[in-house]
């Protein structure tokens, strides 16, 4: 079996992938996650604290399902993804929403064009994933915020345990029985363990300029959100001077571990 984590995450390879799950996409995960999928974006959402009146970026939004609650709410929304089949899925089911393709290290939109933007459980699919930071801050308007939902490293070492025993052994298994294309989870599984800790993240969202870096673990850390802001002052080049200048602890969004 080939190891998809190890292929360097070529776009179009990961973007195939994403392709042929894309019409079972979102009941698969809602399976897979034992229905924690949409507990994880509710909070991403909440996170979020966008009002109408704003924009907001939904990177890797794949079908739209995460960019749905804004457009509910009567906020501007434009689901960005590079897998043609996961839009044209989203575009079919929400024909209200603005469905882009776009690659997260070569964003399509100028400067300071959204008010906030967020990615969830898609960075990890970037093979540039400090690249896709710095162009989130250059989409981002000056103070706007970022949040991104991300598969991370569980707190406790016997829940790690067996966690990891899940993703590797039966997370595969459940997912020949639902899925159309088993092999993509099996890609998961090594993703989400190849994939750096909570605090690794906070330090690359700095190193790219970010500000105010904050996170919160979900689910004993099976999931992590991470918030930071894009400094008020901030220019078109801020994030390479910040990569050069980057000092400083890393704080956390909650010091407990929310189940």
């Amino acid at each position: 079996m080939v190891n998809r984590a190890s292929l360097d995450k070529r776009p179009d390879e990961v973007a195939t992938m994403f392709d042929d799950v894309a019409p079972k996409y979102d009941v698969v995960n809602d399976v897979l996650s034992m229905g924690q999928t949409r507990r994880w974006r509710k909070i991403v959402v909440d996170a979020m604290e966008v009002s109408k009146g704003q924009r907001v970026l939904d990177l890797a939004a794949g079908t739209g399902t995460s960019s749905e609650p804004y457009a509910d709410a009567g906020i501007d929304v434009v689901a960005c993804d590079f897998s043609l089949g996961m839009l044209k899925v989203g575009k079919r089911r929400r024909p209200d929403i603005d469905f882009i393709a776009g690659d997260a290290t070569n964003l399509p939109f100028a400067d300071n064009t959204f008010d906030a933007t967020t990615i969830s459980f898609g960075l990890r699919n970037v093979n540039e994933p400090k690249k896709a930071l710095a162009e989130m801050l250059r989409v981002t308007k000056p103070g706007g915020r970022l949040v991104i939902a991300e598969f991370s490293q569980p707190v406790v070492p016997l829940w790690r345990t067996m966690y990891t025993e899940y993703l590797m052994r039966a997370l595969p298994a459940i997912a020949v029985k639902v899925a159309s294309n088993p092999d993509a989870y099996v890609y998961l599984a090594e993703s989400i363990r190849a994939w750096p800790d909570q605090d690794h993240l906070a330090a690359w969202l700095q190193e790219c300029g970010w500000e105010k870096v904050t996170y919160r673990n979900l689910t004993g850390g099976i999931v992590a959100v991470h918030r930071a802001f894009k400094p008020a002052n901030s220019s078109p080049d801020g994030a390479a001077a910040a990569i050069a200048a980057h000092k400083g602890p890393v704080a956390k969004l909650r010091r407990n571990t929310v189940r």
